[in-house]
């Protein structure tokens, strides 16, 4: 972080960034425990793949639902209650999986829904808490710490999963993981706070420190809907949100049946060589960052890095993906799927800070969750917070690319039934060339929106 403003921050918005790192990290492991699991489930009650897609994108069904609510909410009465509530929904939903799957198909279908309504109200509620608590001066570094903890979680889930699998059965991933939220829940409710305004542990110079760097304290009374949604720019933007979460959702859920269908690996090394491509992203996507940062303040125009950034974060997973087919070795096939995800982690510093640059007002609401990049900021000029009116239009955009994980992974498991992963990857590979065309035909590093 910056030197003197970290030290003046002190220990309460150190403590919040932790805590928010870990809640994302909880966040993780519950994502990917489930492409875990799913195998010995699928193998128990006879599932195929197209009822499997069906089980995975249902997680997605009620994520969609709280996107655009969960802002609302977060904005109305505090992003911590609204993430907290959100904690302890997903974790009871997590908790009831197996009882769910033993009742019977539909009602596995809407417990994954409604750890999806939990989910889904995480991420604006989240945005509302950092706009709130982080400083422009410390917003890439500090974003970066928060997110990473989700790359870091599913590491962790394909770690121990297949390790609790094969000493307790597969009901114990979701039992173990879905207790962890009760944890995290009663230090966030003693500890953390939805503003510093609220905190009173802070002193009166952190207030001020924080207050002085988030210029942007008017409240956004009104969305110009008409205006943003008439700009080409916020049309690429949604638009390469969808064709970039296909991908990466489809990866998420499907890679370590992947990994045992094709590879043949055991459910053990299915789990562990899961991990590989995870880390890859959690290096890479600070790399990004630090390389986009670097681009802007030698001169490089804000235009020129996120077209640079984000085409490798479409190209590179394209190409990775299109040698699987090539490719015997499952050392090889391993080593592809990481360099594909790490490649795909770019994107965070391509259409993901893309929105600080276009419409600074509404910044944290064009689009999903990952973190800014500070050198764009200072580059524009711009000193800001979005504190109001931030969870309406990042439910829009993250409609979009949850649209793409609906779709995607209940198409993938069709798509299997009938044909082959070689199909899979093949669409995942059109939407990233669909994605790198509407990008760097539309896209802009500029404000365009007041």
């Amino acid at each position: 972080m910056v030197e003197g403003v970290s030290e003046a921050l002190g220990d309460s918005a150190s403590l919040f960034l932790s805590f928010s790192s870990l809640q994302y990290g909880q966040n993780g492991v519950l994502q990917v425990n489930m492409s875990i699991a799913i195998l010995p489930m699928s193998a128990e009650y006879g599932w195929n793949p197209a009822t499997v897609g069906l089980i995975q994108s249902s997680f997605f069904w009620g994520y969609l639902l709280t996107q655009i609510a969960g802002g609302i909410w977060a904005d109305t009465v505090g992003g911590k209650m609204v993430l907290g509530f959100g904690v302890i929904w997903w974790s009871i939903a997590t908790i009831l999986t197996p009882i769910a799957a033993k009742l019977g198909l539909p009602f596995l279908l809407v417990v994954r829904a409604f750890m999806g309504v939990g989910e889904g109200v995480a991420m604006p509620a989240m945005n509302n808490l950092l706009s709130k608590w982080v400083p422009v001066q410390e917003r890439s570094r500090s974003l970066a710490l928060v997110y990473s903890g989700m790359y870091i979680g599913s590491v962790i889930g394909l770690a121990f999963s297949p390790f609790l699998i094969h000493q307790f059965g597969w009901p114990s991933v979701f039992y173990c993981f879905g207790s962890l939220g009760t944890v995290w829940l009663t230090l966030w409710l003693t500890k953390a706070e939805s503003s510093p305004v609220e905190d009173l542990t802070l002193l009166p110079q952190e207030r001020k420190l924080i207050a002085d760097n988030c210029a942007s304290k008017e409240p956004v009374k009104s969305i110009p809907w008409r205006l943003i949604l008439s700009k080409p720019p916020v049309w690429a933007l949604i638009c390469c949100h969808f064709c970039h979460n296909w991908g990466t959702f489809i990866l998420l859920t499907w890679m370590p049946t992947y990994y045992h269908q094709v590879l043949k690996f055991n459910l053990m090394e299915s789990g562990l060589l899961s991990v590989f491509p995870w880390l890859t992203m959690a290096i890479s996507a600070n790399a990004g960052g630090w390389i986009a940062d670097t681009l802007v303040s030698r001169g490089f125009s804000v235009t020129n890095v996120r077209k640079i950034m984000q085409t490798i974060g479409f190209l590179g997973p394209a190409f990775f993906l299109t040698q699987l087919k090539h490719i015997d070795s499952p050392t090889m096939a391993v080593l592809c799927m990481a360099c594909s995800q790490g490649l795909d982690a770019f994107s965070q510093s391509g259409l993901y800070s893309n929105h600080q640059d276009i419409a600074p007002r509404y910044s944290v609401s064009i689009i999903n969750y990952f973190f800014t990049s500070h050198a764009t900021q200072k580059t524009n000029g711009l000193a800001h917070c979005c504190c109001c009116g931030q969870g309406v239009l990042l439910g829009l955009s993250n409609t979009a690319g949850v649209l793409a994980g609906v779709l995607g992974t209940a198409a993938t498991g069709h798509i299997l039934q009938h044909g082959s992963w070689d199909d899979v990857f093949t669409i995942s590979v059109g939407l990233y060339l669909v994605g790198t065309v509407v990008w760097n035909l539309f896209s802009t590093g500029e404000k365009i929106i007041d």
